[in-house]
């Protein structure tokens, strides 16, 4: 039996890594999606329909796959953290989170082209950061350079430094990609994993 043609909606060198993991053969498109917030939008809700929306954004150019779309919101105290884009913007996102927890809404999306079938999950994880100095902020900022990263912190990099817990159910999602609920999402498509 063959397996569909999965492809990864998505530029990110992250969740290409992770999606390696699971030794698919497997695409890479760049979906065109606007990620701007919808107006009383939650970070949950804006996470799925991104994540929803970039796999259906290349859906028309991949008949016949499993089309894969995710998402990261970032939230502290109910206040979203988008990506900081430059130093100062990380600066002050990282001050604010010092001792703090945030909250990172990983979604999920699987869509089935053949079928038009969707799943679709929000994966939450809770990041306790510890109490860090000013001084230790500006050294990560210099040697990581995370300003397109929601929240300023590549936890797969040095960023896991600025860490004291964190708390989820899958350990990827927090990369970018929950393979946990990517695995079922395959599986109950047919996919043969092992």
């Amino acid at each position: 039996m063959n397996s569909p043609r999965i492809v990864l909606a998505s530029t990110s060198s992250y969740r290409r890594a992770l999606l390696a993991r699971l030794r698919l053969p497997f695409e890479v498109k760049s979906p065109a999606v606007d990620e701007t917030a919808l107006p009383r939008e939650t970070a949950h809700e804006t996470a799925l329909r991104l994540a929803q929306a970039k796999a259906r954004a290349i859906a028309a150019a991949c008949p016949r796959s499993l089309v894969i779309g995710c998402d990261q919101v970032a939230t502290l105290n109910g206040v979203t953290l988008g990506k900081p884009g430059n130093h100062e913007n990380a600066l002050a996102q990282l001050r604010a989170m010092r001792g703090q927890r945030v909250v990172f809404h990983t979604a999920l999306a699987l869509l089935n082209t053949a079928s038009d079938t969707l799943q679709a999950t929000d994966v939450p994880t809770t990041v306790h950061f510890r109490h860090y100095s000013d001084g230790e902020i500006e050294r990560y900022l210099e040697i990581e350079r995370p300003y397109d990263c929601a929240g300023s912190a590549k936890i797969e990099g040095l960023g896991i430094v600025l860490v004291e817990r964190v708390v989820g159910d899958d350990p990827s999602a927090l990369i970018g990609l929950p393979l946990v609920q990517l695995a079922a999402m395959l599986r109950k498509e047919g996919v043969a994993l092992v």
